[in-house]
């Protein structure tokens, strides 16, 4: 026969969450049984607690330490939504040590100690009001729920609104104490005072030097007058250029003339007149400079100063020009100037005097692009200095500010004092004190759900792990993958199906022996046994069994054993015995093969000690005969009185040319348990079918496995049948197929 397949285990569905159960009912009622009456001693052994409640917003945390950073609203930190950090922070003060010692020395320890507690310690008072302290962070709100429980009515509200306001000048004094910080921002504002003056004084010095009021602005104004010199000199050498190739030309052409006339008379030399002309835009030029520069900077500015020396420079030479050739003070209006200049056009030494004039002014010119070219190089090289210090001064400004807005904040809030924080509002004071029977019935609940989980458990414990006894049918299918002919349920259950136990003498497991004159003697088969109706489906199975099969040879042996003691085999193999022989289809043999004295069957006349040989023959096998067509032996012990085990299987094997020629349809052997020492594997090999009768709840299935394995070395064809189950599910919601007989 195959060896059985490893176990599997099926998932847990309805019918098993059922079969747990009902099956551990009483213990799951004991344990739950268990948690009501822990219930109910707590809620009487509980003396009440009385809880008041307030509430606080905080909106942010306002802290009075000096930053490092230079932002007006760097010391304000609001709280997160979640409420994890700052609110948090906020919680653990509330619970801190200190804070409910001083609620202690305000309240006093008496009231807070239970009357029981002589010692008045104020520690002990300070850790009970810690221990009942409870504050609650809502995520997504900036409120922190506070409460305070206590089994005297007159005390938390009282404790409660101490802690409040405790804790307000607590927070007061850990975020924005005053003294040492006011010293410190006093000190960092005076500071920051000093060196903001000292910059400012070094960088009014240094432009006063330098004769800058803004530097931008003279770096603009130089470039300018740089560029407005070249374009002059440019232009001027190029009128340069062309009056000296007009002299030239002039030279080479006119005819000598007379010059002999008086100086006076003279007309004044062309150059002289354009230099006149150049000193008099010049001094033009200057003129509108120098109102520019009084408009932009003041009188002791440097480059006002140049500019009016230059104007002066250039009137004292025209003074001198026009003493030296009165005549030029027709030159005056521009109309005499060019009647002059075309009059003296065609005089080569006019043109003479005019280049010299042009060179003159180029000169000049050049003189001045220097001076200018100088200024800027100057205002170059100290740009970076007082660039730095104006930097200096923006950021010492920045600090200033900075640390005298805290200054003022930090005596605002001594002014407003620790009870007017503007950060934080009570917005439910402590409420009168109300008796909470919350915590004492999450207690009692606890100890329920923990009592009737513990019992589901430990019923779900027993029946997966700990009890491995063949209890279902299922059992047998699913995990010991044998063939299942019958399940019988246990005789209890037959009493509440028929309504009383038919059976009178013995019970499922055994037979049923009664002592008669001092001698075992048979006890009865009863026609109306409560097996019976199991015992002729047994019967239908064995018959369909062999016919499916084909097997028509005459005698079939059919095996009953089981794996212990008192697991119904004799009772199985008698009925199914007398069930075959009701069909009246031949004769049926039991054999009881127990090496026991005094074995009996239920059958009338049954004579157990006939020897199995005695059976076989027919002259003398009548005293076997029990009833029409059934005969009952014992092989246990054969004619000369021999154990039979003993001596097997070698003589049984010379008994079954006997056991063929016999005229029996059936031979039933009730054997023994199934053991490494038993007869039971050895002579399984010569049945056609071998029923393994096993007990439920009480066969383990590990020995059913070794069993099992022990007849498949003798090939021999095993069927289970389940005997003494159990239907502990009522029928309206499950249903074992093989129970519903």
């Amino acid at each position: 026969m195959r060896q059985p397949e490893q176990e599997t285990h099926a998932s847990i569905g309805l019918p098993e969450i059922y079969y747990v159960l009902f099956r551990h009912k009483w213990k799951i009622l004991t344990f739950t049984a268990i948690g009501i009456i822990g219930a109910i001693v707590v809620f009487l052994l509980r003396p009440p607690l009385y809880v008041s409640e307030a509430k606080l917003f905080i909106r942010y945390v306002q802290d009075a330490r000096l930053p490092t950073g230079m932002a007006g609203n760097a010391q304000i930190t609001s709280p997160d939504r979640s409420g994890d950090n700052i609110i948090n922070s906020e919680a653990e003060v509330l619970t801190s040590l200190d804070l409910a010692l001083q609620v202690v020395d305000a309240v006093g320890p008496e009231k807070i100690l239970p009357k029981s507690d002589t010692t008045k310690d104020r520690y002990a008072a300070a850790g009970m009001v810690r221990k009942n302290i409870m504050v609650e962070v809502p995520k997504r709100s900036d409120v922190l729920k506070v409460t305070f429980q206590h089994p005297n009515p007159e005390v938390p509200q009282q404790v409660l609104e101490k802690l409040v306001t405790l804790y307000l000048k607590k927070h007061f004094e850990i975020h924005r104490t005053p003294g040492m910080i006011d010293d410190a921002l006093n000190a960092q504002t005076d500071s920051a005072r000093t060196k903001l003056l000292t910059t400012e004084s070094d960088l009014k010095m240094l432009k006063k030097k330098a004769g800058i009021i803004n530097i931008e602005e003279t770096k603009r104004a130089n470039s300018e007058a740089n560029s407005h010199l070249r374009q002059e000199i440019l232009n001027s050498e190029a009128e340069l250029a062309e009056r000296e190739a007009t002299l030239t030309n002039m030279v080479a052409n006119a005819p000598a003339t007379s010059t002999n006339r008086p100086a006076a008379d003279l007309p004044v030399p062309p150059e002289i007149v354009s230099e006149y002309e150049a000193v008099t835009a010049a001094i033009q030029t200057f003129r509108r400079k120098e109102q520019e520069l009084i408009l932009q900077f003041g009188d002791e500015n440097t480059l006002l100063k140049t500019v009016r020396s230059r104007i002066a420079d250039n009137e004292k030479y025209q003074r001198k020009l026009m003493s030296d050739y009165p005549t030029l003070s027709k030159f005056q209006s521009p109309v005499a100037n060019a009647v002059a200049a075309s009059a003296l056009i065609s005089d080569p030494d006019v043109e003479k005097y005019r280049i010299m004039a042009l060179r003159t002014k180029i000169q000049t010119l050049r003189t001045q692009l220097t001076n200018v070219t100088a200024e800027a190089a100057a205002i170059n090289e100290i740009e970076p200095t007082i660039n730095e210090l104006e930097r200096r001064k923006q950021l010492e400004e920045g600090q200033f500010k900075y640390f005298y807005s805290s200054l003022q904040q930090a005596r605002f809030d001594v002014a407003i004092g620790e009870g007017k924080l503007t950060n934080i509002n009570v917005t439910e004071t402590a409420t009168p004190a109300g008796r909470d029977t919350g915590k004492t019935l999450k207690i009692a609940l606890g100890i329920l759900a923990g009592s009737c989980v513990f019992g589901l458990m430990l019923a779900f414990l027993i029946e997966f792990y700990l009890d491995q006894s063949v209890r279902r049918p299922s059992d047998i299918e699913n995990k010991l993958k044998l063939p299942l002919f019958l399940s019988i349920p246990h005789t209890s259950e037959l009493m509440a199906r028929n309504g009383q136990l038919k059976l009178k003498s013995g019970d499922t497991n055994s037979g049923a022996v009664a002592e008669l004159n001092g001698s075992a003697a048979v006890a009865p088969w009863d026609e109306n046994h409560s097996l019976r109706v199991f015992c002729e489906a047994l019967r239908d199975r064995v018959v369909t069994y062999f016919e499916v099969r084909n097997l028509t040879h005459k005698p079939k042996l059919v095996a009953v054993t089981g794996c212990a003691t008192g697991a119904g085999v004799t009772t199985l193999a008698a009925g199914l015995a007398a069930a075959l022989s009701e069909t009246g289809d031949g004769n049926v043999l039991l054999v009881d093969m127990n090496v026991h004295n005094g074995a009996a069957h239920p059958f009338f006349k049954g004579k157990p000690s006939c020897p199995l040989n005695d059976a076989l023959e027919g002259e003398n096998r009548d005293d076997a005969m029990v009833n029409e067509n059934l005969y009952v032996v014992s092989g246990s012990r054969n004619a000369n009185g021999d154990k039979l085990p003993s001596i097997l299987p070698k003589r049984f094997s010379q008994l079954m040319p006997k056991l063929k020629a016999s005229d029996y349809d059936y031979i039933i052997f009730d054997m023994p348990p199934v053991s490494q020492t038993s007869v039971t594997p050895r002579l399984a090999t010569y049945m056609d079918m071998t029923l393994l009768v096993l007990e439920s709840e009480k066969t383990n299935r590990e020995v059913v496995k070794r069993a099992t394995a022990l007849l498949g070395e003798s090939k021999a064809n095993v069927i289970a049948i389940l005997n003494k189950t159990h239907n502990y599910v009522p029928r309206k919601l499950h249903q074992e197929f093989l129970n519903n007989a």
